[in-house]
C-alpha cells in the first residue's frame, strides 16, 4: 500500500502548486479527528479542474491558503473502513462532489447538496472547497471519501470498458449532472427552445444535457469565440455577447421570436456586462436579469451557476455579501420558476453513466476534455483562467489511455 501522496494546493490569489501531502486516513483532522470507518481511500484515476475552483484561485472567496483543491473525483478503492459493507477494494467509483451522510432528512429526501451532518457551519459540504466542512480535496494521488456505501457510484465491472470511457465518466462527479440539473429544473423537454448562458465546461455540459433531453434548439451565449465554436461543434446555435448586448434581439434572429421556453445560468457571480461597452466590467446580476427578460411567461430558470455569500473581490459592498440588483418584479410578473443551489448529483449520475456506457452521449468530446498529468495542473489552471475552451482532466497516476 502506498504511504505517500501529492496534490494541488491553493497558495494564494492566482497561484496553485503541486505539494507533498499526508497520505489520507479514515479520519477528518479538520473536524477534530472525526473517525470515518464508513469511508474508503481512493487511488485517484481522474480528477478535474472546475470553474468553481477558479473562483477560489482568483481570490474571489475566503478560501484559506494551504487548501488542497478538487471536488471532481473518480478513483479506485484501495482501502475500506470497518463499516463499509458494499463498496470493495478494486471497485472504480465516481464520487459526487456533494458529501452526504445518507441519514439526515435532506439526504433521505434526495437533497444531498444540503446534507445536515457533514458540515458544522451550515448544510452542505464538498471536497476541497471553502466553507464546505473542511474536507480535503481530490486533486491528489489519493483521497478519502466518507459514507462510501451511500456516496460512491460503482462503475460497471468491465474495467476495460470503463477505462476506455474514463474521459466521459469523469464528468459524472460534477459538470454533467450539474448541467443536466440546470436543464431538467428549467423544464427542458422534447421540442424546447433553450438559452444557456455561458460556454464554459458547465455550460457546454448543460447544452449537451438539453440535447439529450430532446430540445429542438439550444442557444449558447458567451463572449469567448473559441468556446462558442466548441458549442457549435455539437449542434448548438450561438450568440456573441461581446459584439451585441441585446440578447432578446439575437434570439429573435435565430428563432423568429425574442424568447425561449427555458433558460439556464451557467455563469454565476462573476458575470460580466454584455455588449462592447459593458463587457469590460463585472455586472453580477446581468445574466439573471437577461434570463428573466428572454424566458417566456410561465417558463423556468435553472441556476446551477455559483453564487456566494462572501466575495472579497465584489464590485461593490452589496456584491461582496452576495446581494444582487435583480429585477425580481419582472420574474414575478411573468410567473417564472427559479431553481438554485448545488446540484444533488445522486439524482442523476447513475442514469447519465448508463447514457455514457451505451453511447447515447459524448460529453468528453463536447466539453473538449484534455488530459494532463498532475505536475501540469498549475499550467492547466492558468490556461483555463485565460479562457481555454477545454475541460482539464488530471491523471495523477498515468492510468488513462491515449486519446
Amino acid at each position: 500500500m502506498a504511504n505517500s501522496n501529492r496534490g494541488i494546493v491553493f497558495v494564494g490569489p492566482g497561484k496553485v502548486t503541486v505539494e507533498n501531502l499526508d497520505y489520507p486516513k479514515l479520519e477528518l483532522p479538520e473536524q477534530g479527528g472525526r473517525k470515518l470507518q464508513h469511508g474508503v481511500i481512493l487511488k485517484t484515476v481522474a480528477t478535474n479542474i472546475c470553474g468553481s475552483d477558479q473562483h477560489m484561485v482568483r481570490g474571489r472567496t475566503t478560501a484559506p491558503a494551504g487548501l488542497t483543491l478538487g471536488h471532481e473525483i473518480t478513483g479506485e478503492v484501495v482501502e475500506a473502513g470497518r463499516d463499509v459493507e458494499f463498496v470493495k477494494p478494486g471497485d472504480i467509483v465516481s464520487v459526487p462532489f456533494n458529501i452526504a451522510c445518507g441519514r439526515c432528512r435532506n439526504c433521505k429526501e434526495r437533497h444531498t447538496g444540503v446534507c445536515e451532518n457533514v458540515n458544522p457551519a451550515r448544510a452542505g459540504a464538498a471536497y476541497g472547497y471553502v466553507d464546505m466542512g473542511g474536507w480535503r480535496g481530490g486533486q491528489a494521488e489519493y483521497v478519502t471519501v466518507p459514507y462510501a456505501d451511500f456516496n460512491a457510484l460503482r462503475l460497471p465491472p468491465d474495467r476495460d470498458a470503463v477505462m476506455a470511457k474514463m474521459r466521459d465518466l469523469t464528468m459524472l462527479s460534477d459538470i454533467f449532472p450539474t448541467g443536466y440539473h440546470g436543464a431538467y429544473t428549467a423544464g427542458v423537454t422534447t421540442g424546447s427552445t433553450v438559452y444557456v448562458a455561458g460556454a464554459g465546461p458547465v455550460g457546454l455540459a448543460c447544452a449537451t444535457a438539453c440535447l439529450l433531453l430532446g430540445a429542438a434548439v439550444v442557444i449558447v451565449g458567451d463572449m469567448n469565440a473559441e468556446r462558442l465554436a466548441q458549442a457549435r461543434s455539437f449542434g448548438c446555435e450561438t450568440i456573441d455577447l461581446s459584439a451585441h448586448g441585446d440578447v432578446a434581439e439575437q434570439i429573435e434572429q435565430i428563432l423568429g421570436v425574442p424568447e425561449v421556453d427555458a433558460a439556464i445560468d451557467c455563469v454565476g457571480f462573476e458575470a460580466r456586462g454584455h455588449g462592447p461597452e459593458g463587457s469590460a466590467g463585472e455586472q453580477p446580476a446581468t445574466v439573471l436579469n437577461s434570463m428573466m427578460d428572454i424566458t417566456r411567461a410561465a417558463g423556468r430558470l435553472g441556476i446551477p451557476g455559483l453564487y456566494v455569500t462572501g466575495d472579497p473581490g465584489g464590485v461593490d459592498e452589496h456584491a461582496k455579501t452576495g446581494q444582487l440588483g435583480l429585477r425580481f418584479g419582472l420574474g414575478w410578473a411573468k410567473s417564472h420558476v427559479f431553481t438554485t443551489g448545488q446540484c444533488p448529483v445522486m439524482r442523476y449520475n447513475r442514469q447519465l453513466m448508463m447514457a455514457i456506457m451505451h453511447d447515447r452521449v459524448q460529453i468528453a468530446r463536447n466539453v473538449n476534455a484534455t488530459v494532463i498529468p498532475l505536475d501540469e495542473a498549475p499550467g492547466g489552471y492558468h490556461a483555463f483562467d485565460q479562457g481555454a475552451a477545454r475541460k482539464y482532466v488530471i491523471d495523477p497516476h498515468g492510468m488513462l489511455p491515449a486519446a
